[in-house]
C-alpha cells in the first residue's frame, strides 16, 4: 500500500472515499502531467495529497464533511460555477459533501485554469 492509499485508508470517511477516488481518476486520465505526492506532516498535522506540474496546483483535504480541493492560485480563477469560497490571498477551496456534488466538469474546469497558471510562472 502506497502514501496515498494508506492516506486514504486512515483519514477519509468512509463515505466520502468515492469522491477522492474518482478525482483520482480523473487526474490520471485527463491530467497525467499532474504529479500526485504527499506534503507536509508534523507531529500536530498530517500530510496531505498534493497534485503539481512545476509547482502544486492542488491539494487535497478530507474533513468531517466531505473532501476539500483547494487551488493554489484559485484568486487568479474565473469563476463561472461560483463554487470556489475562500479569504486567503492566493487559496480558493472547492467543497464536495456528497458524490451527488461532484462534477468532473467543474473540477476540470478549475484544474485547467490552475495549470494554465502554473505553465506561465515558469
Amino acid at each position: 500500500m502506497n502514501e496515498i492509499e494508506q492516506f486514504i485508508d486512515a483519514k477519509i470517511k468512509h463515505e466520502f472515499e468515492p469522491i477522492f477516488l474518482k478525482f483520482r481518476t480523473l487526474i490520471k486520465e485527463k491530467f497525467p502531467t499532474l504529479q500526485e505526492a504527499m506534503r507536509g506532516g508534523t507531529e500536530k498535522y498530517y500530510g496531505v495529497p498534493v497534485y503539481r506540474q512545476n509547482k502544486i496546483i492542488i491539494s487535497v483535504s478530507p474533513t468531517q464533511k466531505g473532501i476539500t480541493f483547494s487551488f493554489a492560485e484559485g484568486k487568479q480563477f474565473e469563476d463561472k460555477y461560483g463554487l470556489l469560497e475562500g479569504v486567503g490571498n492566493k487559496t480558493l477551496n472547492l467543497r464536495i459533501t456528497s458524490l451527488t456534488d461532484y462534477s468532473e466538469e467543474v473540477l476540470e474546469y478549475y484544474i485547467r485554469q490552475g495549470i494554465q497558471i502554473d505553465n506561465k510562472k515558469k
